[in-house]
């Protein structure tokens, strides 16, 4: 056993040689549930086509997502032993396009004291020399959130199937000292280098309903110490969990690396509200001397604040592709089934589509979009040609397979005088949403898409737009009405919303949303609103799926274009 000790201790010294000299999430805790393996259904109508998912059991956040040697690896929290939350381990699987993935075994499982009882969230760091190495969060003998290492055992293998946890481990933990939450210190990101070569990286907590992110140091990525002052924080958001930090150039589409700081960049921290899992990000700069975030004026540090994602997208991380020059998202797409379905089918959570991340020309927000991959999968292209679409109108959309589809559609309003006017207490996006359903006759709009649509429309999730008139300028409001989605009331119907910062007036509205089975994913004015949500239909599976257009708006509208693509099938696990 001391032999093997030092062992570690030697391979430690020398993997690093050439660097620089609660419950997670708030899970609902279901402990007679977490080994029941049931005999999940033949019948699978609601398992994705193209979105990543494991062939069985519960899934949640995506980990160490990076690339090496030619291949992008996706680790993510599992349970192999049953459909909901418990007994997690870093599950694992390779790619060589983001769509199609091979499964190995999983990478981290529960094996040290500092973490026997769990191996929680992390990121993977690219160190000098290109080796990777994961800090993640382990549950220890006592419960106690901890942060621990491990690197790959064998750098020759591109498919990285072996970890090796550092015997120092943990390396960072609370103490009577530094006072930090046992339960609320979590998820630590990718590090980045500093002006002075030491390492840093900042860990999810909270102190009473103060959210913050601790930030540490270190020169060699084993030793660290604990900074005077958190990066950020802000008063009453609670917990921080899967924190992010990462620069993005003030022009283009291009990702950088981690650790570049200036005048050309900006910097985005995004963390997720346990309180109200949403995942919030804000844009400013970072002062690497002082080792403190400052977000841009008018930045909104709270739940009404920017979000990645205005329906159900948690947990999310980026990495910087060095394959394509991009900073690719990842985030986890949650249930919006019971425990009981979930069980009974047999697994619970998918991922959603890699989106590409850039800063818009605002310079206030992001933009997302999917990665342009996904696109080798569509087949039977179906299009529209330019149309009005009167009020009362419902076009189906024939062609394509309603229910594993890709569609993509721009409109074009040039009279705006039925617009509603609107309310300046109308502040809430998705309560407005909620309020004003796809089924609620308006002025501009509700005007979209009804899609995994039963035929008689008993079942659809619309997808659309409506137009209000605003003060000085017309405001638009996205929305994704999953209230009629399905005949099971057991299911979360949950209506999301977002305003779009789009100008009607001058600009198409345009409007892309991935289908697949259980999972609408949309996109809003080319990536600057995003919108995922989960649907359970009873009627519109499989073949009885329909696509159609809408608009239950008293004004017409134009189709200025659609395109429309079956989806084929991934090779996923």
């Amino acid at each position: 056993m001391a032999n093997s000790c030092v062992g570690l201790f030697l391979f430690f010294a020398l993997f690093l040689s050439h660097g620089i000299v609660e419950l997670e999430a708030s899970h609902h805790v279901y402990r007679n549930l977490q080994t029941v393996q049931s005999a999940a259904s033949t019948d699978q109508p609601y398992r994705t086509g193209f979105h990543f998912q494991p062939p069985k059991n519960w899934i949640n956040d995506p980990n160490g997502v990076m690339v090496y040697k030619g291949l992008y690896h996706l680790f993510y929290q599992y349970n192999p032993k049953g459909a909901v939350w418990g007994n997690i381990v870093w599950a694992h699987s390779t790619s060589k396009d983001l769509v199609n993935w091979t499964p190995h075994e999983p990478a981290i499982f529960p094996s040290q004291p500092s973490d026997i009882n769990g191996c929680w969230s992390g990121s993977a760091t690219i160190l000098p020399g290109g080796k990777p190495a994961m800090l993640y969060t382990g549950i220890d003998t006592k419960n106690s959130q901890v942060q621990n290492l491990a690197v790959p055992k064998n750098l020759s293998d591109p498919y990285l199937r072996e970890w090796v946890k550092s015997p120092t481990n943990p390396l960072m933990q609370p103490t009577a000292q530094n006072q930090i939450n046992a339960s609320s210190f979590r998820d630590p990101t990718t590090a980045w280098l500093g002006p002075d070569k030491k390492w840093r990286v900042i860990i999810g907590s909270k102190i009473n309903r103060q959210g913050l992110v601790i930030l540490y140091k270190s020169k060699d990525f084993v030793n660290w110490v604990q900074a005077p002052m958190p990066l950020h924080s802000a008063k009453d958001t609670g917990m921080w969990e899967c924190p992010d930090f990462y620069p993005v150039p003030v022009s283009g589409k291009n990702g950088v690396d981690t650790s570049l700081n200036g005048p050309y960049v900006k910097h985005v921290l995004k963390i997720s509200l346990d309180d109200t899992k949403h995942d919030l990000y804000t844009i400013g700069s970072y002062d690497n001397l002082k080792d403190i975030y400052i977000p841009d004026k008018g930045s909104v540090e709270n739940d009404s604040g920017l979000r990645y994602d205005y329906g159900k997208y948690y947990a999310s991380k980026t990495f910087l592709d060095s394959i394509k020059n991009r900073r690719i998202l990842c985030g986890w797409l949650n249930e919006s089934s019971s425990v009981a379905d979930d069980i009974k089918k047999g697994w619970a959570g998918v991922h959603a589509i890699p989106r590409q991340v850039w800063l818009d020309k605002s310079g206030k927000q992001l933009m997302q979009w999917p990665v342009v991959e996904i696109q080798k999968l569509r087949t039977n292209h179906v299009s529209l040609p330019s149309r009005l679409l009167k009020g009362g109108s419902v076009v189906e959309v024939s062609g394509v397979t309603a229910s594993q589809a890709d569609v993509d559609i721009s409109f074009k309003i040039s009279d705006f005088e039925k617009a509603e006017v609107l309310n300046p207490s109308w502040t809430n996006p998705q309560l407005l949403c909620s309020q004003k359903g796809a089924s609620v006759k308006g002025g501009v709009g509700p005007f979209g898409l009804l899609v995994l649509a039963s035929k008689g429309l008993t079942e659809n999730t619309a997808v659309f737009f409506r137009i209000f008139k605003g003060q000085n300028k017309y405001v638009v409001l996205m929305c994704s009405d999953q209230s009629r989605s399905s005949l099971n009331q057991a299911n979360d119907k949950t209506t999301y919303g977002a305003f779009l910062d789009v100008d009607p007036l001058h600009q198409s509205l345009s409007l892309r949303s991935l289908i697949d089975h259980s999972i609408v994913e949309s996109f809003g004015g080319g990536g600057k609103a995003c919108m995922s949500a989960r649907v359970y239909p009873t009627l519109a599976i499989n073949n009885t799926a329909h696509l159609f257009v809408f608009n239950n708006g008293s004004e017409a509208v134009k189709i200025a274009k659609l395109n429309a693509w079956s989806m084929k099938k991934a090779i996923i696990n």
